[in-house]
């Protein structure tokens, strides 16, 4: 099967017609990934409405927060869905920590998205070597950098399916309201971006939705590296932390 098919509907078919057409064309080669954030409650949502079969993939990255496991448990009992949970591999982010700390992230942009990398983009990429196609939550109005988001592209010979990609925060809470969708318990507390616990923050009025994801750094794209990666000078100073860190995991 090619990574996007022929028949794929058009960028102004709605969600729910999108996410049919993606669970009815790939079957068990679709993943479903989410951090259990409002959209990717709402792709839950509108998937199990559909099939219970759907395959749901987390990842566990070491440093969530305990609500988000809370929300793992609401979801499979809510929708009666199983949850595959993804993990890093432990030598590498032992050899991660013993090079640069534990708390490296705070340090510079190129050593928070190497502990990115190996603790989400690297356990992640593995996973969806065993599919087709994914759905993602992302829309366009989170960022800039996600302006351009298309509703279906084709990433690293996979389709990769962002049914939400024209919705608005308004939009994605009617749906929550309307089907009493469960919700992650970090927003009743003012946030408004929820990824690991030492790097996500209440957002003030005003800021932008990402403005609470690695808070203490500016002028640089909220991004982990799932979907978008930092510039091209960043991103060369990452290569080099990453071959470092894989010889000395390799070597132990």
């Amino acid at each position: 099967m090619s990574a996007v098919s022929s028949a794929a509907p058009s960028d102004s078919a709605t969600a729910e017609q999108i996410v049919s057409w993606a669970i009815d064309t790939y079957k068990d080669r679709l993943a479903l990934v989410t951090s259990f954030q409002y959209e990717g409650m709402v792709i839950v949502d509108l998937a199990a409405r559909i099939s219970k079969d759907i395959r749901i993939i987390t990842l566990d990255t070491g440093r969530l927060p305990p609500e988000t496991f809370d929300m793992i448990e609401a979801v499979r009992a809510r929708y009666g869905v199983a949850i595959e949970v993804v993990s890093p591999e432990a030598s590498e982010l032992e050899s991660m920590v013993s090079r640069h700390g534990p708390n490296l992230f705070y340090e510079s942009v190129p050593l928070r998205t190497t502990c990115c990398h190996f603790r989400k983009v690297r356990p992640l990429n593995k996973k969806l070597s065993e599919f087709d196609a994914w759905l993602t939550g992302l829309r366009r109005a989170q960022s800039e950098t996600r302006e351009d988001l298309a509703k279906i592209s084709q990433e690293n010979g996979r389709a990769k399916i962002s049914p939400l990609a024209d919705w608005t925060r308004e939009d994605v809470e009617a749906y929550t309201v309307r089907y009493d969708v469960p919700r992650h318990p970090l927003y009743a507390k003012g946030y408004t971006s929820i990824g690991c616990a030492p790097c996500s923050r209440a957002t003030e009025p005003g800021e932008d939705e990402r403005a609470g994801r690695w808070w203490w750094e500016s002028g640089v794209a909220k991004e982990c590296g799932l979907h978008f990666t930092p510039d091209g000078r960043a991103m060369r100073t990452v290569d080099v932390l990453i071959h470092e860190i894989l010889d000395s995991s390799n070597a132990a």
